[in-house]
């Protein structure tokens, strides 16, 4: 899998663009800010595609999803409880960042939906807590972590729809069972393993 990451606007939010080596089709996930930044990105790379992704519906993850949708002709998902928060960005965390143009869904992420890029899958796993309806994405020996799980960290959960047990629990069961060496691309900051979060993110002792 080919992988390429960016940050993005006030808050370095991390954007990725994976895709598969072979026929250079490929998932752009959490587009958050400065959608010319990150259409030169997959410009550059001449990747087509196929899926936008944002693993929840705060401000600093959707920015720039309607730009970019609109530039890669690609269908755009999010978990239903955070659909809102597309159509009305303002209304969850709006006081952060300029203004951000509201966007539709094309279709809604589901627990264990399977996303498809030429040879490559990802699996969505439901993981309730930073926000209703976050989410991560799992594939062979990776995991695109949203806002849910960091290095050394967890999301916050102080902000309207967070609740600290959901996350421990979304954490614990469909994060800490997946292969120790499986490596974690969070929102925001560095990657880890699972493997090195279970043993020193002291979130989760």
């Amino acid at each position: 899998m080919l992988l390429y990451s960016l940050e993005t606007g006030a808050f370095a939010a991390n954007c990725y663009l994976a895709a598969c080596e072979k026929t250079r089709r490929g998932i752009l996930i959490d587009p958050g800010a400065e959608a010319g930044k990150i259409l030169r990105l997959v410009r550059e790379k001449d990747i087509e595609v196929t899926h936008i992704v944002c693993t929840h519906g705060h401000i600093d993850h959707i920015g720039a999803a309607a730009a970019v949708r609109e530039a890669l002709d690609a269908p755009l998902y999010i978990h239903q409880a955070d659909s809102e928060m597309l159509r009305h960005p303002h209304d969850a965390l709006g006081f952060y960042g300029d203004k951000v143009e509201p966007a539709e869904a094309d279709g809604f992420l589901e627990d264990g939906q399977e996303l498809t890029f030429g040879s490559v899958t990802l699996k969505v796993l439901s993981t309730p807590g930073h926000s209703p309806g976050s989410v991560c994405l799992q594939g062979e020996g990776v995991l695109f972590s949203g806002d849910t799980l960091f290095a050394g960290s967890i999301g916050r959960t102080d902000f309207p729809g967070g609740n600290f047990a959901q996350i421990i629990n979304s954490i614990k069961t469909k994060l800490l069972v997946l292969p120790e060496e499986t490596v974690v691309y969070p929102g925001h900051g560095p990657a880890s393993t699972i493997g090195e979060e279970k043993r020193y993110n002291p979130f989760l002792r």
